[in-house]
């Protein structure tokens, strides 16, 4: 494909799916974009699951292994007035298209779409396995549990995460869980609290105690932070009346090799020693569980733990498509994701190889006046095709 023809193209894409509103559970019409768009091309399937999910399939002539990219279409939502254009009508402002999901992550799924057409054209479809191109939904409010019937049903033997990384190469990501922090108390006229037991007051005992504990760290993906984001009593307000329950959530980042148990035991272990402290003591600890109505009208539902991944830099499919980037220009780095993606399944759940390769940078995620430079934008649409060559040719 000719670098102006292929530049027009997933320009012209990237801006089609951003002009098509698309926060999680509404991502119906950009969906319609891709179909439609892949419907022109030499797709062998095209498929929308039942959470809607779609999937482009190239199938190659022989044998070989299933390499999946990913990408979500979701977006999150904006506020328009703090935008300098219109985030649902893309512009070209030097060098950089702006609107909401330019560079989280339409930007990228565009790319993955126009370089496996270029792959396709390439080859003449003369390659092992096969390729599909995943374009994933509900990834900003449960990062991969849309696409465990992504995996399911195909089955990758790699996986390639669209997720921005400035064109650098990214071998894994901290994970991510909502864990929740209750205290129970006994509500009474405030004016005899003594005949009654503060939840309020209990829970500033707990989280004493849980800024204490010690923070877990990994030398590659960093400290395994647990940061306290919200608190609220029961009843509220309260007028005249002990809190009965308080209700404090708390964001962990967790590492490789922490379990859904022991990220909660240290909380668990403080909420037993107040309790044998204090006999009035009454708490738990818990992950927080989401529910979410997808676009075709089915239900999605999950506890918000998202496990961390990581892969050595010396693993042969790390390696190949690490070498087969700076074979075409582009000076890819080793490093991570800071934040969580859906990675968390494919990686951390499936244990599937996976690696992260994207236009963008991280810090442009969910920002007001998003963009994405159109420079990097066309260097991903030949990175996505040097690692379909890298993994599914080269040996």
């Amino acid at each position: 494909m000719l670098a102006n023809e292929m530049k027009s193209q997933v320009v012209s894409l990237c801006k089609a799916l951003i002009r098509e509103k698309s926060y999680s559970g509404e991502e119906d019409k950009t969906a319609r974009v891709i179909t439609d768009f892949a419907e022109k091309k030499q797709f062998d399937e095209i498929s929308v699951d039942e959470l809607g999910n779609v999937a482009l399939v190239i199938n190659g002539t022989f044998e070989g292994p299933t390499l999946l990219l990913d990408g979500h279409i979701d977006t999150v939502p904006v506020n328009k007035d703090h935008w300098e254009t219109d985030p649902f009508q893309p512009v070209e402002i030097d060098g950089k298209l702006y609107g909401r999901g330019s560079s989280d992550m339409k930007g990228s799924v565009s790319a993955m779409i126009i370089a496996a057409d270029q792959f396709t054209r390439e080859t003449g479809k003369n390659f092992p396995g096969r390729i599909v191109i995943s374009c994933s939904v509900h990834e900003e409010t449960f990062e991969g549990i849309a696409t465990r019937s992504v995996s399911e049903h195909f089955k990758p033997d790699f996986v390639i995460i669209g997720e921005a990384t400035e064109l650098n190469l990214n071998r894994g990501q901290r994970g991510r869980a909502e864990i929740v922090v209750e205290t129970t108390g006994v509500s009474v006229h405030s004016a005899n609290p003594e005949k009654g037991v503060n939840a309020v007051t209990q829970m500033m005992k707990l989280l004493a105690e849980i800024e204490r504990l010690p923070v877990t760290e990994d030398p590659v993906l960093g400290k395994g932070i647990l940061v306290l984001t919200d608190i609220v009593s029961s009843p509220y307000p309260g007028k005249s009346v002990l809190p009965a329950s308080c209700r404090a959530t708390f964001d962990r980042r967790t590492l490789v090799n922490e379990t859904k148990a022991s990220v909660l035991q240290p909380i668990q272990q403080l909420i037993d020693r107040l309790s044998e402290e204090d006999p009035t003591f009454e708490a738990k600890v818990y992950y927080s569980k989401g529910t979410d109505t997808c676009y075709t009208g089915n239900t999605i539902e999950a506890e918000r733990f998202f496990p961390a991944w990581l892969f050595d830099e010396n693993e042969d499919f790390v390696s190949r498509t690490h070498q087969a980037l700076k074979e075409i220009g582009i000076p890819a780095q080793l490093s991570h994701y800071s934040f969580c993606t859906n990675g968390s399944h494919f990686a951390g759940e499936a244990g599937i190889p996976t690696i992260g390769f994207g236009p963008s940078r991280e810090n442009l995620a969910h920002t007001d006046n998003e963009y994405i430079e159109i420079e990097q934008l066309t260097q991903a649409v030949k990175g996505f095709a040097a690692i379909m060559h890298a993994l599914l040719i080269e040996k």
